[in-house]
């Protein structure tokens, strides 16, 4: 008899009216990171941090972060980019347990979608660790922050994530955290969702739109 994998998924609002205002879309920034980049094979999580945006706010005392015990050690290299070390990690939850947690925390904010910069990156990242526990992952609904952005800035690809947050003006935190990476992501989403909406974006509708778009352009 062949063992089907178990399912994973978040339980994201997702069935709101595409007329719906951005204003009342419950959002939920996450950010991982990783011992490296190849995370399809040897690269495991290390961090992951998450903050909700509450009608176009950065919910900032409902932040969560949490390092992640990889089973493994954490290169040099990462060490020095991250700040992370072996025994940060030492007495961490897994992955699993993580990620249900997680799950529980965007299932308490009626969250209707993640939201990340590079997100595809951080998605591959759970799915990864949820296939090494049996499980079969559910792909969320998610908008990568990169996509607005291009929208906004059409000739500006290619710029870190510090760069945009000078471009708009917004709080910059420690870079290569998950949660310094989350917070300063978070607060260039609801810049950006401004700035679409002073150009009459204004619904859930638009900015699946929009993000879609520019998705297709750039990937």
């Amino acid at each position: 008899m062949i063992k089907r994998a178990k399912r994973f998924h978040f339980d994201l609002q997702e069935d709101i009216p595409l007329s719906t205002r951005l204003e009342d879309v419950n959002f939920q920034v996450v950010d991982t990171e990783a011992t490296g980049f190849n995370v399809q094979k040897e690269d495991r999580m290390i961090e992951l941090a998450a903050v909700p945006v509450q009608n176009l706010q950065v919910e900032r005392e409902k932040s969560y972060q949490t390092y992640v015990n990889p089973d493994r050690g954490i290169p040099d290299k990462i060490v020095r980019l991250t700040g992370i070390q072996n025994r940060d990690v030492q007495s961490a939850p897994n992955a699993y347990h993580v990620l249900s947690r997680f799950s529980e925390i965007t299932e308490e904010n009626a969250v209707t979608c993640l939201i990340g910069h590079h997100i595809q990156f951080d998605i591959t990242l759970m799915k990864c660790e949820l296939s090494r526990e049996g499980f079969k992952f559910v792909k969320p609904r998610a908008v990568d922050t990169l996509s607005l952005l291009r929208y906004l800035f059409p000739t500006e690809g290619g710029k870190d994530l510090m760069d945009y947050a000078a471009m708009l003006g917004t709080k910059v935190f420690e870079r290569h955290t998950a949660l310094g990476d989350t917070l300063t992501t978070a607060y260039v989403f609801c810049e950006a969702i401004r700035m679409i909406q002073e150009r009459g974006h204004s619904t859930w509708g638009d900015l699946l739109q929009v993000t879609a778009v520019k998705s297709r352009m750039f990937y």
